[in-house]
């Protein structure tokens, strides 16, 4: 039998990934202000945009979000920490955001 070992991971070393829950897709998948001042645009993750959505539309908690998407609460509050900053960094430069779906994610309804 085959000894297990966590450098078997799909791209290379390090700790197995885990699937991170969403409980639906994004029906948007970008925001275009008007004027747009720089062309670049801002991407937000899937599990950022779910975060986001759970922490402030729905008020939950991290350790409630962190339940929902199957994932430990350091890894919600970085999620929160960066579509923050990536949100607030598109309001004040009039750059768009567009929403991609990076990331180990599974979809659960």
């Amino acid at each position: 039998m085959p000894r297990w070992r966590w450098c078997c991971r799909r791209m290379g070393p390090g700790r197995p990934f885990n699937y991170l829950y969403i409980s639906a897709l994004p029906k948007t998948k970008e925001f275009i202000p008007r004027p747009m001042l720089n062309s670049e645009p801002i991407e937000l993750t899937y599990p950022e945009f779910e975060a986001l959505r759970l922490s402030d539309l729905e008020k939950l908690t991290q350790e409630e979000i962190a339940k929902r998407m199957n994932t430990s609460r350091g890894t919600v509050w970085r999620l929160l920490e960066s579509a923050r900053e990536k949100i607030a960094r598109a309001l004040v430069e009039s750059r768009p955001i567009i929403i991609s779906p990076k990331g180990e994610v599974e979809k659960v309804e």
